[in-house]
């Protein structure tokens, strides 16, 4: 069983992310009501967010189980990660999962939908990270260019989820 490439598991749930990461906190309303809440909240579980954005689940079971092992694939790269945290209470569904060895970076993505008291709806991604393959040292503005876009495509991915398309 292939090990965590980093120590501060779950510490994408906290307010303040380690150091020593690149950080990324993005948040997107996506609807409102309890139904939508439900319906992305399944949708990021069953990894609609990842395949939604071009990222291509090649093993792993649906959904998020924490202790599961997943393997993505985008844009020929392996992408290994663990779930380190599922989240499922009346407020907030989803999950995060971990790097594992293999994986072009090194660090945490949380995943979830929030459901505020007025009803509003949002998704928010929070990761921590650092490169750890040789070509990600080596293109570090690019890697974290890349991580905001792919970001970007999963909040996508979320709306069209929200809006039933």
């Amino acid at each position: 069983m292939r090990s965590l490439t980093y120590v501060e598991v779950g510490a994408s749930a906290d307010d303040h992310l380690p150091a020593g990461y690149h950080h990324l906190r993005i948040r997107r309303r996506v609807g409102s009501g309890r139904e939508v809440f439900e319906r992305v909240g399944d949708a990021i579980w069953g990894f609609e967010l990842q395949s939604g954005a071009g990222v291509r689940l090649v093993d792993g079971h649906r959904p998020a189980r924490v202790g599961d092992d997943v393997h993505f694939s985008y844009l020929g790269l392996a992408v290994p990660c663990r779930i380190v945290d599922v989240e499922d209470s009346a407020e907030r569904r989803g999950f995060a999962y971990g790097t594992l060895a293999g994986h072009p970076a090194s660090g945490e993505e949380r995943f979830v939908a929030v459901l505020h008291p007025d009803g509003a709806v949002d998704v928010e991604i929070v990761a921590f990270s650092r490169p750890s393959r040789w070509f990600t040292r080596l293109g570090v503005p690019v890697s974290r260019w890349a991580q905001r876009r792919i970001a970007a495509r999963y909040l996508a991915a979320a709306a069209a989820v929200a809006s039933g398309r």
